[in-house]
């Protein structure tokens, strides 16, 4: 897996847990996007392993939906329309489960988004 792509702590404590039968999985409903992943020169900062949040999260929004594109892999998108984040620069994108928890946090090198697009962000959830 990338460095720039984690799998939040909080994912692996619910993963273990429903795998024994303690609790139920809460589904992924969500992204959350924000601009918090590069530094002052543009450099990508990898998200952290105690990290539970972006670094500075700026919205959050219901996925369009996903894709089962291999038996372990899951792809998720979300479409921000014109008037969503216009004139933003997002750097970090996360999935969010049912709880409100970030299960996995992406960072990458700023993308604008200008106020006459709709841009669509896609995570893949490999295991």
């Amino acid at each position: 897996m990338a460095s720039n792509v984690l799998i939040t702590k909080k994912a692996r404590e619910k993963l273990v847990k429903a795998r024994a039968g303690a609790i139920a999985l809460p589904p992924i409903v969500g992204m959350a996007f924000g601009d918090g992943g590069c530094d002052a020169d543009g450099s990508v900062i990898a998200p952290e392993e105690d990290q539970s949040e972006l670094r500075h999260e700026l919205y959050r929004k219901e996925i369009d939906g996903y894709t089962f594109i291999e038996d372990t892999v899951c792809r998720y998108e979300c479409t921000l329309i014109e008037s969503e984040l216009a004139n933003e620069y997002i750097s970090e994108i996360g999935l969010y489960d049912e709880d409100g928890d970030l299960v996995c946090m992406k960072s990458f090198k700023r993308k604008g988004k200008d106020d006459d697009l709709q841009m669509t962000y896609i995570l893949d959830d490999v295991f």
